[in-house]
C-alpha cells in the first residue's frame, strides 16, 4: 500500500494534519470507533485534564490499531471531537508531545469539532481513527 500526503500547490503547509490523504493498493482499512479516555475497566483517567485525557484517548485509539494489526503510523482520518476548542488551543503544545510520543511524525487528514457534549460523563475529548493496514 502507498500512502501520499496531498498538499495542493500554493497552498501554506499546514501543522499537525494533512489536507488530503490518498491510498493506493489498500488491502485492509480500520475503522476505529469513538474512544474517550477511560481505562480498561471503562473508568475515565484524568477528571479534568486535557492533557491526560488526550493521551489515553490517543492510546486507546493505537490498542484497537494493534488489536486490528495496524499501527499508529497507518491513521489516514482522525476526527477530534472537544467539549472546549480554547481547552485544545491551550494545551495544543503538549498535545504535540503526546502525538510525537505515541504516533511520530505521521500527520494524517485530521478535523476537530467543538460539540456541546459527549456521551460519557467527564469525557472532555474524544477521537475515531481511520487506518490503512499495507
Amino acid at each position: 500500500m502507498k500512502i501520499e500526503i496531498v498538499q495542493p500547490d500554493g497552498w501554506k503547509k499546514p501543522k499537525g494534519y494533512a489536507n488530503g490523504v490518498v491510498l493506493s493498493g489498500a488491502s485492509k482499512i480500520v475503522f476505529v470507533a469513538g474512544q474517550v479516555a477511560w481505562d480498561a475497566e471503562q473508568r475515565i483517567v484524568g477528571r479534568g485534564d486535557f492533557g491526560a485525557q488526550f493521551e489515553q484517548t490517543l492510546r486507546n485509539i493505537a490498542t484497537v490499531l494493534q488489536a486490528a494489526g495496524a499501527k499508529p503510523e497507518h491513521i489516514v482520518r482522525l476526527t477530534v471531537y472537544v467539549t472546549d476548542k480554547q481547552m485544545y488551543v491551550a494545551h495544543a503544545k503538549k498535545i504535540g508531545v503526546i502525538w510525537k510520543d505515541i504516533v511520530g511524525r505521521h500527520y494524517p487528514a485530521m478535523t476537530l469539532v467543538e460539540v456541546a457534549d459527549l456521551l460519557e460523563e467527564g469525557a472532555l475529548l474524544e477521537l475515531e481513527a481511520t487506518a490503512a493496514i499495507p
